[in-house]
C-alpha cells in the first residue's frame, strides 16, 4: 500500500513538473522589471527628485565623465547605454545605490556617490533601477539581465 502511494505522488510530481517548469522560466529573475509601467513610473520621480541633479535629467552623467575632477573624484557616469551601468548585475547596482559606491570601490577610492539607504526604502530602488534599465536598447537589456541570472554574456 505504502509502495503504491509513493508511485502515486512520483506520478504526480513528474506529471506537474512541465507546467512548475514553464512558471519558473517564465518568473521574473530581477526585482527591478522595466515592463513595469507602475514600478517604471516610480522610479522616474525618485530618479528626478533624487539622481537627476548627478546623473542627468536624460540619464547623460556629469559632463566628461570619464575624466577625472580636479579633486581627483570621477564624475557621475551616465546611466544611459553610454555608460556602464548596464555591466553590473542588479544586486550589484541596488547595493551601490543603496551602501553608496565605496562598498564596492577599492580601499582609499574616493567617491561622490553616498548611499541612499537611509532615504530610499528597497521598493524606491528598485524602482529606480527599473526606471534606468526602460531606457535601454533591447540588446543591452539583454545583456545587464543574462549578467543578473548569473551568466557569461557573449
Amino acid at each position: 500500500m505504502r509502495r503504491i502511494s509513493r508511485l502515486c505522488i512520483l506520478a504526480a510530481l513528474i506529471a506537474a513538473m512541465p507546467a512548475w517548469l514553464t512558471w519558473l522560466s517564465a518568473a521574473p529573475t530581477s526585482k527591478a522589471d522595466p515592463d513595469n509601467p507602475s514600478q517604471v513610473a516610480l522610479g522616474a520621480e525618485v530618479y528626478a527628485q533624487r539622481c537627476a541633479s548627478c546623473h542627468g535629467k536624460n540619464l547623460e552623467g556629469e559632463p566628461n565623465w570619464r575624466n577625472r575632477k580636479p579633486n581627483g573624484r570621477n564624475p557621475a557616469p551616465p546611466h544611459d547605454y553610454h555608460g556602464h551601468t548596464w555591466r553590473h548585475a542588479d544586486d550589484e547596482l541596488f547595493g551601490m545605490v543603496k551602501d553608496g559606491f565605496a562598498a564596492y570601490a577599492p580601499p582609499g577610492y574616493q567617491t561622490d556617490m553616498m548611499g541612499f539607504a537611509d532615504q530610499l526604502s528597497d521598493d524606491e530602488i528598485w524602482a529606480v533601477l527599473a526606471f534606468i534599465k526602460s531606457k535601454w536598447p533591447p540588446e543591452f537589456r539583454e545583456y545587464q539581465a543574462k549578467i543578473t541570472e548569473g551568466a557569461t554574456p557573449r
